[in-house]
């Protein structure tokens, strides 16, 4: 099982910055909504953010090694959690930085898929391994982390079943719909489907999936996608669906679904940081950093 996990947090959050009508924010809470990274945002006790749980969840996954991909302005990660570019110790867990730089022509970053290619550029040992991806305002559980960790596929993907997603109808109506074949290896992405094409994309299961940007990859394989992606045309980004399925055309039934029934809290908007923080309120108590990861047991 590998140890390495990317966390994307390199974005310009624009949907979190946009003006919001919601009544039940504090002023403080809008500041940092406006002002910070998503996963910096304090939903936890004593201001504590939501990255401080996604690590713990890696930790208590068996992860060690933690990259987190962060802007030119990104410093107050390094406040967080460690003020080195690489090698930090957070409790336990082997943080270092990666910077996604924007190209002189732009505004605003250049995707997913340029925020892991300008990681493994500053991380080339990357290249010869394998490792994970996710977002730093999803809150992936332990289980999933941990499932990514021990699938035996060389590439992997967690394949959620899109009733179990706690989110609005129209907002989860919006989600690329996953087509696996019958022993569930990635064969599409359908962006914006169809109700039509999402009954046609229903799984061994009569479930419909959707990934929400959690993988595992073999670097090796994957750099050349990466260094080549296309930009999208629509949103004039590179995205790591895009290098998904161009790597799959060429190495078919290498990327795995990995069937979960659950929700996964997410920070994408202003309306969520209520929601986040009664998530965490019920499922979590003080986290403790010195037995995480210790005795833990998964059943996949």
């Amino acid at each position: 099982m590998h140890s390495n996990l990317i966390i994307l947090a390199g974005g310009a959050s624009s949907r979190m910055k946009k003006e919001t009508h919601a009544n039940n924010l504090t002023e403080a809470e809008i500041a940092q909504a406006n002002e910070r990274s998503k996963g910096l945002i304090g939903v936890g006790p004593h201001g504590r953010p939501l990255l401080d749980y996604l690590l713990y969840n890696a930790k208590e996954a068996g992860y060690k090694n933690i990259y987190i991909i962060i802007s030119e302005k990104g410093t107050l990660f390094q406040e967080f959690y460690g003020n080195k570019k690489k090698d930090n110790d957070f409790n336990g867990l082997n943080i270092s930085f990666a910077i996604q730089y924007i190209p002189n022509n732009r505004v605003k970053p250049f995707g997913t898929a340029d925020a892991l290619f300008q990681a493994v550029e500053q991380y080339p040992e990357l290249n010869t391994q394998f490792y994970s991806v996710c977002n730093s305002d999803n809150l992936y559980s332990s289980k999933a982390l941990f499932a990514l960790r021990s699938t035996k596929s060389p590439n992997a993907f967690i394949s959620y079943d899109r009733d179990s997603l706690e989110f609005p109808e129209e907002r989860i109506s919006r989600f690329a719909v996953a087509k696996l074949d019958d022993a569930n290896y990635l064969l599409d992405i359908v962006e914006k489907p169809s109700e039509e094409e999402v009954s046609k994309s229903k799984d061994v299961e009569g479930k419909i999936r959707v990934s929400m940007n959690a993988f595992k990859f073999n670097g090796e394989v994957l750099y050349p996608y990466l260094k080549n992606c296309p930009v999208h045309p629509e949103r004039d980004e590179k995205e790591l669906p895009t290098v998904l399925l161009n790597m799959i055309s060429d190495y078919p039934k290498t990327t795995l679904g990995i069937p979960f029934s659950e929700h996964v809290p997410d920070l994408t908007a202003k309306e969520d940081i209520v929601e986040v923080k009664a998530y965490l309120k019920k499922h979590y108590s003080e986290l403790d950093w010195n037995k995480v990861g210790q005795t833990k047991e998964f059943t996949i």
